[in-house]
């Protein structure tokens, strides 16, 4: 099961990516291309997917933010500077307000670089309304693999949010 700080990738829901053109590629770029995608490194629609942290499951009431500039979760707030960039006291979790509960079957997405991430937050007036559906998930991250001196395994920082209720729906 999908659980929040999991970082997801997902396929467009609608209106998130810009469209393009498929780029042409050699003969031995495709067979890459090909063989990678044969054995699970690779997907042949890559392009049309993203990747972000779960905030909000089905059912949470997401808010940015309080007077210390946290994000809440039904009515807890969660100390993301774990993870989101820049690190730093006094800075907000987000520049761009919402309060949103998340429906049925979605998710609530942030990007960990929250100045340079077009998630949720940036899709509000989308048919959509910012939320994933749960069937567009495609797997979890779990690895940083480029650039390789980065590799690293991807942490989900759950203790984030251990004191967070599992939804306005159950309290």
């Amino acid at each position: 099961p999908i659980e929040r700080g999991d970082i997801v990738v997902f396929t467009d829901p609608g209106g998130w990516l810009a469209p393009k053109a498929e780029p042409s590629k050699e003969p031995a770029q495709a067979a890459l291309d090909w063989v990678l995608q044969g054995i699970g490194l690779a997907a042949d629609d890559a392009n049309d997917h993203l990747i972000k942290r779960v905030i909000g499951l089905p059912g949470d009431h997401v808010v940015c933010c309080n007077p210390l500039g946290q994000i809440t979760i039904n009515d807890v707030p969660v100390d993301e500077r774990s993870y989101i960039k820049p690190h730093g006291e006094g800075t907000a979790a987000s520049s761009v307000t919402f309060d949103v509960i998340v429906p049925p079957n979605a998710l609530w997405v942030l990007g960990d670089n929250r100045s340079n991430s077009q998630d949720s937050r940036y899709h509000l007036t989308l048919p959509g309304k910012g939320f994933v559906p749960i069937d567009n998930v495609v797997g979890r991250a779990i690895l940083t693999t480029w650039p390789t001196d980065r590799w690293s395994w991807l942490d989900n920082h759950s203790t984030v949010f251990l004191g967070v209720p599992a939804s306005v729906n159950d309290q």
